[in-house]
């Protein structure tokens, strides 16, 4: 296929606007998939991308289209849609010169969606407004359009207009790509093969899949090429395209689209915004925009039984391979025993490795509360990283802690600001900019901690808006803050499992909710138990858990009352004997229901 009859484009869309839903009518209309294949997400090969109705890994697939007697081939990039995976989104953009940027007739235009355009205009790509679900309803078109011109800056005579559900408008769509989307072009000045790894997944029978585009030159079976991050060289196995299932070409050429084979053994070998080249001649110097991608949160991860140990390490092992961003090493802890510590992208990521260890590895696990990397510089002038409350030093050594910021941009009704900027506070944020969208939006931009959105900031943003507000955001600085690290002491004795980094001025509020909630699920002994939150020695909230009693006078009947008395005061002092030496061992039951649900 000649290149200027190669088009390669993605689709770029806000959760939920019907991204997947035009993939599979693209497929359909192009006659890439049969009658016989076809079904709903077909590019969402994941369960759970299906019942969550997100895409989590990208699936590029090759089309042929057939435009006024010319075949031209299209190369679709699936994109991530979520914020974790933003970097993975800029390197499938890298790799195209166009993009759908869809738009749901009824929601409008969205935080994501203005992200998404954001990254595609810095890709310098060639954005083609499609206004999506026109067959709903509620479907708004003339103010859709106006966002279009107003928020984004677009044309409204250059938009779509098309129901992926209904299939309106998709020939349209194919037709503007052709006719819109330029050509790739190679570079006349690098002479030397390059292409751009833009995802990878792990094959058990023959290693390392590399999803690609070319940039310059070719590459075929039986080629050495040279990874430019590593160094590290290989011999290409095999190559093709996706018509979605992988299929063999003898050749990959300059525009295409595709997938390698070498001989890589783990997913490390090979990342995400890396550069191919030939071993032999190679290119004079790396396409830009490669990173290493970095996690952002932290959870500790642990068999809910201890025997499940080695299958946990192994189940975590095989995930690695397909999800070079999750990281993980074994630590232990006095309550919950041996388990692993695991950085994730966000907090949907670290659902998702969850939910994977539970569905493809039948593993029962507890997580413990989700972290973030604290920079913490010691009075003796040496600086640390902390991503666990255990490592954090004594309060007497520390001069100053640091916590991660994001830049949130939030989109909402003019008539929740007011709410939403109490939401900031609350959540210890600054509100830097409010910027008027249209007669109804506004665009709210604030810098906040990140440990404070991790939990339940979208949801109560969402529950607050009706659904209307939408939040996007980016990794910013480190602040320097007075934050704590606070222990929860069960009958005198720490226990790490519920140890938090908090601010101070939340810690409070945050021992007598933790402290509530273990009372709540801590059977009750025959002493009473304490349960207090402390700071260094400090205690700052407490609960107490009343003792059982047990009737030693039941076998007297009868008889003189100072026997009972004797009775009583006996168990009087076997009780406070018992308090000052009696251990709680708390059930698992208790760790599951406070940690599991995030709290």
């Amino acid at each position: 296929m000649s290149i200027n009859r190669t088009r390669n484009f993605s689709i770029i869309a806000h959760i939920d606007h019907g991204k997947t839903t035009l993939s599979d009518r693209l497929l359909e209309t192009t006659q890439t998939i049969s009658q016989r294949q076809k079904q709903d997400q077909l590019l969402d090969s994941m369960d759970l991308e299906r019942e969550r109705g997100i895409t989590i890994k990208s699936h590029p697939v090759t089309m042929a289209y057939f435009q006024d007697g010319d075949e031209y081939q299209l190369n679709l990039l699936d994109t991530p849609g979520h914020v974790d995976f933003s970097y993975e989104v800029s390197r499938s953009l890298a790799a195209c010169e166009g993009a759908l940027l869809l738009i749901d007739a009824a929601q409008g235009v969205e935080a994501q969606t203005v992200a998404n355009l954001q990254l595609a205009e810095q890709a310098n790509l060639k954005i083609i407004p499609v206004i999506n679900k026109i067959d709903l309803p509620n479907a708004d078109l003339p103010a859709v359009k106006k966002q279009l011109e107003d928020i984004l800056a677009i044309p409204a005579e250059e938009a779509i207009e098309a129901s992926a559900k209904m299939g309106i408008g998709i020939e349209d769509i194919l037709r503007a790509i052709v006719e819109r989307v330029p050509p790739p072009q190679e570079d006349p000045e690098e002479e030397a093969m390059q292409c751009l790894v833009f995802d990878s997944v792990f094959d058990n029978f023959r290693g390392v899949v590399s999803y690609i585009r070319i940039i310059n030159g070719e590459v075929k079976r039986g080629s050495r090429i040279k990874m430019m991050s590593t160094g590290k060289s290989y011999e290409v196995k095999e190559v093709g395209v996706f018509t979605p299932k992988q299929e063999k070409r003898e050749i990959l050429r300059a525009g295409d689209v595709g997938y390698l084979i070498a001989n890589m053994k783990s997913s490390t070998e090979v990342k995400i915004g890396d550069t191919i080249t030939d071993s032999r001649v190679p290119a004079k110097s790396a396409l830009p925009g490669f990173k290493e991608i970095q996690p952002m949160v932290f959870s500790g991860i642990y068999p809910i039984s201890s025997d499940d140990f080695e299958q946990l390490k192994l189940a975590m092992g095989k995930l690695q391979i397909n999800d070079a961003a999750f990281t993980y090493q074994a630590e232990s802890s006095a309550a919950l025993g041996f388990g692993f510590r695991c950085g994730f992208l966000g907090l949907l990521h670290m659902e998702i490795v969850q939910e994977r260890l539970r569905r493809e590895f039948n593993m029962d696990v507890i997580s413990t509360y989700p972290g973030v990397i604290y920079k913490v510089l010691k009075t003796d002038g040496e600086n640390i990283e902390v991503d666990n409350p255990s490592f954090l030093p004594e309060p007497s050594l520390i001069e100053e802690i640091a916590e991660p910021t994001v830049k949130a941009y939030i989109m909402t009704p003019n008539d929740y600001i007011g709410e939403i900027m109490k939401l900031v506070a609350e959540k210890r944020g600054e509100l830097i900019n409010t910027e008027t969208l249209d007669s109804n939006r506004v665009l709210l931009s604030c810098i906040l901690p990140l440990n404070e959105i991790l939990v339940d900031f979208n949801d109560k943003l969402k529950s607050m808006t009706r659904g209307y507000g939408s939040m996007d955001y980016e990794h910013s600085d480190y602040q320097i803050s007075k934050l704590v690290k606070m222990d929860m002491l069960i009958a005198g004795e720490p226990v790490d499992a519920f140890s938090t980094i908090v601010h101070v001025s939340k810690a409070q509020a945050r021992g007598k909710e933790l402290a509530g909630k273990l009372k709540g699920v801590i059977p009750r002994q025959l002493f009473t138990v304490a349960i207090q939150a402390c700071i260094g020695g400090k205690i700052i909230a407490r609960e107490s858990i009343s003792a059982m009693s047990k009737n030693v006078t039941a076998k007297c009947y009868g008889g003189d009352i100072s026997r009972k008395r004797k009775l009583l005061e006996k168990q009087k002092e076997g009780k406070k004997r018992m308090k000052s030496i009696g251990r709680v061992n708390i059930p698992q039951e208790a760790f599951i229901k406070v940690l599991k649900t995030g709290d």
